[in-house]
């Protein structure tokens, strides 16, 4: 069976630079140097990539800082509960925007 998500293709991410090698370079620096320990550790920021990444649903990233969370020392419990905080604020934004919704049909009723 074939899928459109082929994990194969993680390994592959630094030839998305190959047609446009000087912004993929500026990238890639700046993304290696977000991830440098600074005010939070790697580990925090492990935890926070994979949070997000299920936010935005990108297995590519899920699959990345998985395996980057446990590199730098988190635990599987540690990891669930940073993907349970993204799932409470994404489901919290989407029900503040119910506010949207009841302002739009208050006006549209009158």
């Amino acid at each position: 069976m074939s899928h459109y998500y082929d994990t194969h293709d993680l390994a592959r991410f630094s030839e998305i630079g190959a047609h446009c090698p000087e912004l993929s370079e500026k990238f890639f620096a700046w993304y290696q140097a977000v991830f440098r320990p600074g005010a939070l550790t790697s580990r925090e920021k492990a935890l926070i990539a994979l949070g997000v990444a299920h936010a935005i649903q990108c297995p590519y990233c899920i699959d990345a800082y998985s395996k980057s969370a446990l590199e730098h020392g988190a635990d599987v419990e540690q990891m669930t509960e940073s993907v349970h905080v993204a799932a409470a604020i994404r489901g919290g934004a989407s029900l503040v925007h119910g506010l949207q919704m009841r302002n739009q049909t208050d006006k549209l009723s009158m």
